[in-house]
C-alpha cells in the first residue's frame, strides 16, 4: 500500500515539507510505501475552465500535473500539506485542488484516505484545514484528520507547537502518518 505526500509550498526544505516528510516516515514505519511530490520547481498551470476533461476524463493541459495525476490515482492514501497564506492554503495548493476537477467528476479518488497538514506563523490554520477537508469530502475520500505546525522561520516546526495544547508540531505530523495508515487498513478490511 502506498501513501503519497504532496508539499504545496513554494520553497523546498520548509516547514510544510518537514511535517509532511515526518508523516510519511511514520507511515513508512507502519509498513507503507511512501512517495513525496513537491510543488516547488514544478510547472503546473491553473485550470482554465474549458471543461474538456468532462469528455476525455483527463486535463488537456500538458504540464507537471500529469505526473501528479498518476501518483494520486495509484496512492491508497494522500497527505496534503500546505503553508497558510492569508488565512487559506497556498496558491500552489489551490492549483492542485482546481486541477483535480476531472478526478472528482469521474470519482477517481473515491475511497482513498486523505489527511491534511498545515503550517503557519500565527493564524489561519482552521480555515486552511476546513478547505482541505472540504476538498477531500468532495472527492468522497475518507478524511483521516490533520495536523498543524507553528513556526515562522524555516525549520521552526522541529521545535514548534502543534495545533493541540498537548502536542508538538512533529508529534502532530507523526499522528497524521499513523492515522492515514489506520484509515487505509480499515477501508481495505
Amino acid at each position: 500500500m502506498n501513501v503519497l505526500g504532496i508539499v504545496c509550498s513554494p520553497r523546498q526544505g520548509g516547514n510544510t515539507e518537514i511535517m509532511v516528510s515526518e508523516a510519511l516516515k511514520a507511515a513508512g514505519e507502519a509498513g507503507m510505501a511512501t512517495e513525496l511530490f513537491h510543488m516547488a520547481g514544478k510547472r503546473i498551470a491553473p485550470c482554465d475552465g474549458c471543461n474538456a476533461c468532462l469528455k476525455t476524463e483527463t486535463c488537456k493541459l500538458q504540464d507537471d500535473m500529469r505526473e501528479l495525476y498518476h501518483l494520486l490515482e495509484k496512492a491508497d492514501g494522500i497527505v496534503f500539506g500546505s503553508p497558510v497564506y492569508f488565512f487559506s492554503v497556498s496558491a500552489q495548493a489551490k492549483i492542485v485542488i482546481d486541477r483535480t476537477y476531472p478526478l472528482a467528476h469521474f470519482r477517481k479518488l473515491r475511497g482513498k484516505a486523505a489527511a491534511a497538514i498545515v503550517t503557519q506563523g500565527a493564524v489561519g490554520a482552521s480555515q486552511a484545514l476546513s478547505l482541505l477537508y472540504t476538498f477531500f469530502i468532495t472527492h468522497r475520500m475518507t478524511v483521516a484528520g490533520g495536523g498543524i505546525g507553528f513556526g515562522r522561520d524555516k525549520g521552526a516546526v522541529r521545535e514548534g507547537a502543534g495545533g493541540s495544547l498537548s502536542r508538538t508540531a512533529m508529534e502532530e505530523a507523526r499522528a497524521v502518518g499513523k492515522n492515514i495508515v489506520r484509515a487505509i487498513r480499515s477501508s481495505s478490511e
